[in-house]
Protein backbone atom coordinates (compact mmCIF):
# COMPACT_ATOMS: atom_id res chain seq x y z
CA UNK A 1 0.00 0.00 0.00
CA UNK A 2 1.51 3.45 -1.05
CA UNK A 3 0.74 6.97 -0.07
CA UNK A 4 0.27 9.72 -2.91
CA UNK A 5 -2.16 12.45 -5.06
CA UNK A 6 -3.87 12.17 -7.64
CA UNK A 7 -6.01 14.54 -9.82
CA UNK A 8 -8.64 13.63 -12.14
CA UNK A 9 -8.20 15.65 -15.33
CA UNK A 10 -10.46 15.27 -18.36
CA UNK A 11 -12.29 11.65 -17.04
CA UNK A 12 -8.43 10.42 -16.61
CA UNK A 13 -6.80 9.56 -13.46
CA UNK A 14 -3.31 11.21 -12.92
CA UNK A 15 -2.04 9.52 -10.12
CA UNK A 16 1.09 9.61 -7.98
CA UNK A 17 2.31 6.65 -5.72
CA UNK A 18 5.21 8.38 -3.38
CA UNK A 19 8.09 6.54 -3.66
CA UNK A 20 10.75 9.10 -4.25
CA UNK A 21 10.39 9.39 -7.70
CA UNK A 22 9.60 13.49 -7.22
CA UNK A 23 11.98 14.93 -4.48
CA UNK A 24 11.01 18.71 -5.51
CA UNK A 25 7.32 17.56 -4.58
CA UNK A 26 8.05 15.95 -1.66
CA UNK A 27 5.30 17.46 1.54
CA UNK A 28 6.15 18.76 4.96
CA UNK A 29 5.97 15.78 6.48
CA UNK A 30 8.37 14.41 4.17
CA UNK A 31 6.33 10.71 3.45
CA UNK A 32 3.63 12.16 0.74
CA UNK A 33 3.78 14.54 -2.58
CA UNK A 34 2.43 18.05 -2.16
CA UNK A 35 -0.31 18.39 -4.77
CA UNK A 36 0.83 21.59 -5.29
CA UNK A 37 4.57 21.45 -5.37
CA UNK A 38 4.26 17.95 -7.35
CA UNK A 39 1.93 19.84 -10.38
CA UNK A 40 4.73 21.96 -11.42
CA UNK A 41 6.79 19.12 -12.28
CA UNK A 42 4.08 16.83 -13.93
CA UNK A 43 1.77 19.48 -15.04
CA UNK A 44 0.62 17.74 -18.49
CA UNK A 45 2.23 19.08 -21.41
CA UNK A 46 0.70 22.25 -22.85
CA UNK A 47 -1.55 22.45 -19.70
CA UNK A 48 -1.52 25.92 -18.55
CA UNK A 49 -4.22 25.32 -15.31
CA UNK A 50 -3.10 25.76 -11.93
CA UNK A 51 -3.01 22.89 -9.37
CA UNK A 52 -5.89 23.51 -8.09
CA UNK A 53 -7.95 23.71 -10.82
CA UNK A 54 -8.80 19.95 -11.21
CA UNK A 55 -10.47 17.75 -8.97
CA UNK A 56 -7.93 15.93 -6.58
CA UNK A 57 -7.28 13.73 -3.79
CA UNK A 58 -4.43 12.10 -1.83
CA UNK A 59 -4.02 8.47 -0.07
CA UNK A 60 -3.28 8.00 3.34
CA UNK A 61 -2.60 5.28 5.84
CA UNK A 62 -4.41 5.45 9.04
CA UNK A 63 -2.38 4.34 12.37
CA UNK A 64 -4.25 1.15 12.31
CA UNK A 65 -2.74 0.85 8.57
CA UNK A 66 -5.96 1.15 6.75
CA UNK A 67 -5.97 3.29 3.84
CA UNK A 68 -8.12 6.47 3.66
CA UNK A 69 -8.77 8.02 0.18
CA UNK A 70 -9.30 11.56 0.47
CA UNK A 71 -10.59 12.94 -2.45
CA UNK A 72 -12.83 16.06 -4.37
CA UNK A 73 -16.77 15.37 -4.55
CA UNK A 74 -16.21 15.96 -8.30
CA UNK A 75 -14.36 12.33 -8.34
CA UNK A 76 -17.01 8.99 -8.41
CA UNK A 77 -16.68 5.77 -7.24
CA UNK A 78 -16.32 4.33 -10.49
CA UNK A 79 -12.74 5.72 -10.65
CA UNK A 80 -11.85 3.80 -7.50
CA UNK A 81 -10.98 0.27 -9.16
CA UNK A 82 -7.73 2.76 -10.80
CA UNK A 83 -7.11 4.37 -7.43
CA UNK A 84 -6.67 1.15 -5.46
CA UNK A 85 -4.47 -0.22 -8.48
CA UNK A 86 -2.49 2.59 -8.62
CA UNK A 87 -1.91 3.04 -4.85
CA UNK A 88 -1.45 -0.80 -4.23
CA UNK A 89 -4.63 -1.26 -1.88
CA UNK A 90 -5.71 -4.40 -1.76
CA UNK A 91 -9.67 -4.61 0.13
CA UNK A 92 -11.50 -2.26 1.49
CA UNK A 93 -10.57 1.75 2.06
CA UNK A 94 -11.97 4.15 3.84
CA UNK A 95 -13.36 6.98 1.23
CA UNK A 96 -13.82 10.10 2.51
CA UNK A 97 -15.16 12.88 0.21
CA UNK A 98 -13.53 16.08 1.09
CA UNK A 99 -16.25 18.94 1.07
CA UNK A 100 -13.46 21.38 2.22
CA UNK A 101 -12.37 24.45 0.44
CA UNK A 102 -8.91 22.29 0.47
CA UNK A 103 -10.24 20.40 -2.32
CA UNK A 104 -12.41 22.39 -3.96
CA UNK A 105 -11.71 22.90 -7.62
CA UNK A 106 -12.99 24.58 -11.02
CA UNK A 107 -16.38 22.94 -10.59
CA UNK A 108 -17.02 24.41 -7.16
CA UNK A 109 -16.62 27.85 -8.40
Amino acid sequence: MKKGVFWLINGELLTFPFDGKYPEGTAKSGDTYNHQKLWEIIRPKGCKKFFDYYPRGRVDISNKGKAVIYMSVHIGEDHLTVIKSAFEISGDAVIRYDHSRHYMCYLDR
